[in-house]
């Protein structure tokens, strides 16, 4: 899993990125923009990156930072990786602190009849793929055109309910309000290079590979990232009442490797029309490929965000927002019919030309670094360190 700027950097070399990193020197984290092949410090102007995604105009408040160098972007990323990192350099962190960690679920049709069909099964891996057939009889897969909340949606709804064949994951997949929960918490996410947890207790998981925007306190949709939403399926399936215990767990929340601001050359448009590429490499020599294209959401990026944030749900620190997946992979990997599932070790890569490359490795939850850094400890290192 050897990270390297080429591999995860966007193409487009004018990109305005922020990240953060670990400082043994601070004992804490660093707010850092990319230049080039160095990264700078911003600390002192932006003490997190809350505060950035805070200011009036965050594209021009990076822009116009000062700083200190921080080192090479490639020395860090070196230095990331969990299992041969030295504990007194610096590696690389989740772009975001003090966000509200939120998803949006079941905002591609192909990921719609999968959550029905998880929802059928029960969690049982084994019976998923007649299911799969028979979900696919009754309501097709080809529901790309359909809006959400439209009177052909509200048709279509009580065709299936007479059928016999509704389901909640229809409902938020067709119906006019979108399913937003709390992926993680604040400081619980995990950047590129770290270890993604998987329970072990789960016998049917994946990666959910997306894009992810960043939203301040007022709604404004400055940024974007990507993001592995990481999925435990056999225990969602089993309640959707389940779903904290399937989402929200150590390590199972990825977002990077940078957040790219909205400026010019990238904006809210150009989000619209990413595709999202996906590789899974096991140690067994299973290698899987998948694609998301954001073409194909049915629901728009901006709906989803005021969704997310308005006058019923605020968020003084801001959020990002997970936006769904294309992808559910149904390729066998163990048994036939027995579809995928991770194993440890894999690792995932999810890329876009535009946002970089979000590199992690799969470990139980367990065996994965604790999360113990939380806001109490960030605000009293800031302290510490003269920043607020």
């Amino acid at each position: 899993m050897r990270l390297t700027p080429a591999a995860i950097l966007p193409v487009d070399d004018d990109a305005l990125l922020f990240g953060r990193i670990w400082s043994p020197a601070a004992s804490g984290p660093l707010l850092v923009r990319v230049d080039g092949a160095r990264l700078t410090d911003v600390s002192r102007t932006f003490p997190t990156a809350r505060d950035l995604c805070e200011a009036s105009d965050p594209t021009a408040a990076l822009k116009a930072a000062e700083g200190e160098d921080a080192g090479t972007l490639a020395d860090v990323l070196a230095n990331t990786d969990a299992e041969t990192r030295d504990p007194t350099r610096p590696w690389l962190l989740s772009p975001i602190d003090l966000q509200a960690v939120k998803a949006a679920g079941v905002t591609f049709v192909t990921s719609m009849l999968e959550r029905v069909i998880e929802e059928r099964a029960r969690g049982d891996l084994s019976a998923a793929a007649g299911i799969r057939d028979h979900i696919r009889d009754l309501v097709g897969d080809d529901l790309r055109r359909l809006k959400p909340g439209s009177p052909e949606a509200a048709a279509l709804k009580q065709t299936l309910i007479a059928a016999g064949a509704w389901s909640q994951y229809l409902e938020v997949g067709i119906g006019p309000d979108a399913e937003i929960f709390t992926k993680g918490q604040p400081l619980s996410s995990v950047g590129a290079g770290a270890d993604i947890g998987v329970h072990p207790a789960s016998t049917w998981n994946n990666p959910e590979p997306e894009v992810v925007l960043v939203v301040s306190s007022r709604g404004s949709i400055i940024g974007a990232t990507l993001g592995n939403d990481v999925n435990l399926r056999d225990v969602e399936g089993r309640s959707a009442l389940l779903l904290g215990k399937a989402k929200d767990n150590n390590a199972a929340a990825a977002v990077g490797p940078f957040v790219r601001l909205f400026d010019g050359m990238f904006d809210l448009e150009a989000v619209r029309r990413l595709e999202i590429a996906l590789t899974v490499t096991g140690r067994d020599g299973f290698v899987m490929n998948g694609r998301s294209a954001m073409s194909e959401i049915s629901r728009d990026p901006a709906d989803l965000a005021v969704q997310a944030i308005n006058d019923h749900h605020r968020y003084p620190d801001g959020l990002v927002l997970f936006l769904g997946t294309l992808f559910a992979p149904v390729e066998d990997r163990y048994e036939k019919g027995k579809g995928f599932t991770h194993a440890s070790g894999d690792v995932v890569r999810i890329a876009c030309d535009r946002l970089g490359a979000l590199v992690n490795r799969v470990r139980p939850t367990d065996q994965c670094e604790p999360w113990t850094f939380g806001a109490a400890d960030l605000m009293r290192n800031l302290a510490r360190r003269g920043l607020i």
